[in-house]
């Protein structure tokens, strides 16, 4: 089967969502090139930073893009895998964090 949801050649058609609304299309992009600019954070950073949502997201595409952009930045295997490990700690701890809430409604059935 070849048919899937996610197309990489999709990605190249990302800048074309201003065609069906051009005003926030365009609001979009100029802010999204805005927060990548070097700033307090820099490029590279900012690339590692994006990489680790891109999975904890689990957005192919973006995967694809900061993996590439992180790589074009200087950043080696080490730094990107790392990122990624950060992303999926932080996403299991906010799992495991939830558990504090089914434990509260346990304990006020409980009582």
């Amino acid at each position: 089967m070849s048919k899937t949801y996610y197309k990489p050649e999709d990605l190249k058609k990302f800048s074309k969502i201003t065609e069906l609304q051009e005003e926030m299309g365009t609001k979009f992009f100029d802010w999204y090139g805005s927060v990548f600019k070097p700033g307090a954070l820099t490029a590279r950073e900012k690339a590692l930073i994006a990489l680790a949502v891109s999975h904890a997201v689990q957005c192919p595409y973006c995967i694809d893009a900061y993996t590439d952009s992180c790589m074009k930045k200087g950043a080696d295997e080490e730094q990107m895998m790392e990122a990624v490990h950060v992303a999926a700690a932080i996403k299991g701890g906010a799992v495991l964090v939830h558990g504090v809430q089914m434990m509260n409604e346990m304990e006020d059935k409980l009582m």
